[in-house]
């Protein structure tokens, strides 16, 4: 089984190195708006591409994922809304168990079909614990998956869930927001999961502004996820990346 997506991830967690994860909705884009996205991702170093979105309606998929791997030194990794969204020329896939919800298709039904195609694919499987947190408005994930996200001010919960996924074996926690999120996830809710698991923790949802971002980080993020506001002004790679190495300078 392939390892070096999630080696590379673990051993920057392990050494408190920040790292950025665009993320590419295949509905909402095409190769002539990718290619300014893709120039600014190999200049600036960005550590991951994700590939996804909670419903693809478009035929771009397979063709998105192709012509990033053709034009960008970074992995790419599908994020996946649903088990159709798997592509063989991908690097890896952050296999999803819906964790924050009570909805037993996404915590295993779901991945049970998908077993044999992923199993025979070649991707580097992730398995990842995916919590939804409340941002002030109903997301499309929160209304596809029909569950309801843990409070944003209830991060006990949170860091309960997050424990009880490190327990069960999971390899890496993602806490959302949503595609389009009224608010990012709370700096406190962050940091309380950060203290109370090993494994290597993933933000994204809402996170619209450089200083959202270093706070996420500051809390104790280990790879922050940016993609509608890339949608809008692909120049914030730019500035997600300077403060993604300021704060690794601050760290050394």
């Amino acid at each position: 089984m392939q390892t070096a997506i999630y080696s590379a991830l673990k051993a920057a967690t392990q050494s408190n190195r920040k790292q950025l994860a665009v993320l590419i909705d295949p509905d909402k884009t095409d190769a002539a708006a990718l290619n300014p996205i893709a120039e600014l991702i190999n200049l600036n170093k960005v550590d991951y591409v994700f590939v996804g979105g909670s419903l693809i309606t478009g035929s771009f998929f397979g063709d998105c994922i192709e012509w990033l791997k053709e034009h960008t030194q970074t992995p790419v990794i599908l994020f996946p809304g649903n088990s159709l969204q798997v592509h063989p020329s991908a690097d890896g896939l952050l296999l999803l168990s819906l964790i924050s919800g009570r909805n037993p298709e996404l915590l295993i039904g779901s991945h049970v079909v998908a077993a044999p195609m992923l199993k025979s694919s070649g991707l580097e499987i992730i398995s990842t614990g995916y919590m939804l947190i409340e941002s002030g408005k109903l997301t499309s994930v929160v209304y596809m998956s029909n569950t309801t996200p843990i409070p944003s001010d209830k991060p006990d919960i949170a860091l309960c869930t997050a424990m009880a996924g490190e327990m069960l074996g999971l390899k890496v926690i993602y806490m959302d927001a949503g595609s389009g999120a009224g608010r990012p996830v709370p700096p406190a809710t962050i940091g309380s999961v950060r203290k109370n698991i090993s494994i290597p923790l993933i933000v994204g949802g809402g996170i619209r502004c450089a200083a959202s971002a270093a706070a996420a980080w500051k809390a104790g993020a280990d790879v922050i996820v940016v993609g509608n506001a890339l949608e809008h002004d692909p120049s914030f790679i730019e500035e997600l990346c300077r403060e993604r190495d300021l704060a690794n300078r601050v760290q050394v």
